[in-house]
């Protein structure tokens, strides 16, 4: 049985190892942090997702270990049978005055969150539309329910249709689903987007995306996992920094980023939404909770950042200083304001491989980054996309720059 299934298999990842597109894991030897140890060398990390540099914090360590002392590694029960600890409810009610809102359930990763957050709210009487270029995650939560679905163009808020010439496809803005769901007596409407977009790193218009949603009765979902802890002046996230705290139903977030990096996830908003995802989120119902020592050190990492905003400062001041210094060198770099800083290679022959090579090249370098091809990115958009750090100091800034100067120039790139 599995004969051919195996040699089909095999061809299929000899094509991507010529195509160069093979994903291989890099293995690192020590903690996760700012320089970390690959193949028995110190390197600098410039491509994980920890913006504040709290994965090896000392206080986010040592209320880990406290809390396995005291309540034990796990809880071997789902939630609502026997898994639910005093820290569980503590964690999901400092979430909910962190990001505003009215209460808060934790799942195991904000993939779960969006996993379940669709389905149980949403039937085929409803709609869901949701921008084009939205997390995986999102794309199979909305698969999981039975809602009328619409794709708005990127970040597009018009009430326009127009053909790509690339695809053949349709595009509409989102003003134009709003219609057609009207239109289509939809019952509910949700609209759904990421936050931030994790491979481009532009910010999503929430402050006109909510303007559209009360004049169409919306509901406005947003997945803020690449900007909850530093986005906003107080690093509440997306809804802060487009000033529309209070006006989003639904947050989801991840605890596996700026928050920590270990695991865990939520959905956060208002409390009768919250109420029924208990009753009805499946990942809720099905998965184990939370281990003590993830739920101790992220109530930690929210205390930390409640009480100052100088990790989010820091990481803000070393954002704006690479990605000058990188656009000034003449590297394709997309503008915005956001820690991903993606360089592009679009623009060059053979944009795969040359990205590879960029990588490869930088590690020789001491700086560990990673190239991102199809099916990450769509094709001819290859790219390394760095990721910004608070625990990145300016002598770390230093060397990095350098290195993108060097490789880039020996690359004819710049």
């Amino acid at each position: 049985m599995y004969g051919n299934l195996k040699d089909f298999l095999s061809s299929e990842l000899e094509q991507l190892r010529q195509q160069k597109l093979y994903k291989h894991e890099r293995i690192i030897e020590s903690r996760q942090a700012a320089e970390i140890t690959v193949g028995g060398k110190r390197v600098l990390n410039f491509c994980a997702n920890n913006y504040l540099g709290l994965s090896s914090h000392p206080e986010l360590i040592q209320a880990a270990h406290k809390e396995i002392d005291a309540r034990g590694f796990g809880l071997s029960s789902v939630r609502f049978i026997c898994g639910t600890q005093d820290i569980h409810k503590t964690l999901e009610r400092k979430v909910s005055e962190f990001l505003g809102t009215d209460d808060t359930i934790l799942f195991c990763s904000c993939f779960d969150a969006n996993a379940a957050v669709f389905e149980p709210l949403l039937g085929p009487d409803d709609a869901i539309i949701t921008d084009a270029l939205n997390h995986a995650s999102i794309i199979d939560g909305i698969r999981l329910c039975k809602a009328h679905r619409w794709i708005y163009n990127h970040a597009n808020m018009s009430n326009t249709e127009e053909l790509d010439p690339a695809t053949g496809k349709t595009l509409k803005g989102l003003e134009r689903c709003l219609i057609e769901a009207c239109e289509k007596n939809c019952r509910f409407k949700m609209i759904a987007t990421d936050g931030v977009f994790s491979m481009d790193g532009d910010i999503a218009k929430l402050d006109e995306i909510v303007v559209l949603a009360e004049k169409y009765d919306a509901l406005v979902m947003v997945d803020d996992s690449h900007s909850s802890g530093f986005m906003g002046k107080t690093g509440r996230g997306t809804h802060e920094y487009r000033d529309v705290m209070g006006k989003i139903d639904i947050i989801t977030t991840t605890f596996g980023k700026a928050l920590g990096g270990a695991s865990g996830g939520c959905i956060s908003g208002h409390k009768e939404i919250i109420e029924w995802m208990r009753n009805k989120g499946r990942p809720y119902l099905f998965s184990n909770s939370l281990p003590p020592s993830v739920v101790g050190a992220t109530i930690k990492c929210i205390d930390l950042l409640t009480e100052s905003t100088a990790l989010r400062d820091k990481l803000e001041k070393n954002t704006r200083r690479f990605r000058s210094e990188m656009t000034e060198a003449g590297f394709d770099i997309i503008p915005g304001g956001h820690p991903i800083v993606p360089m592009m290679f679009g623009k060059y022959d053979n944009c795969s491989a040359l990205a590879v090579e960029f990588a490869n090249r930088m590690l020789d370098e001491g700086i560990y980054v990673i190239a991102f091809s199809f099916p990450v990115v769509p094709r001819g958009k290859d790219r390394i996309r760095v990721q910004i750090s608070a625990g990145h100091d300016d002598g770390h800034l230093d060397k990095a720059i350098a290195a993108f100067i060097k490789v880039g120039r020996e690359l004819n790139m710049i």
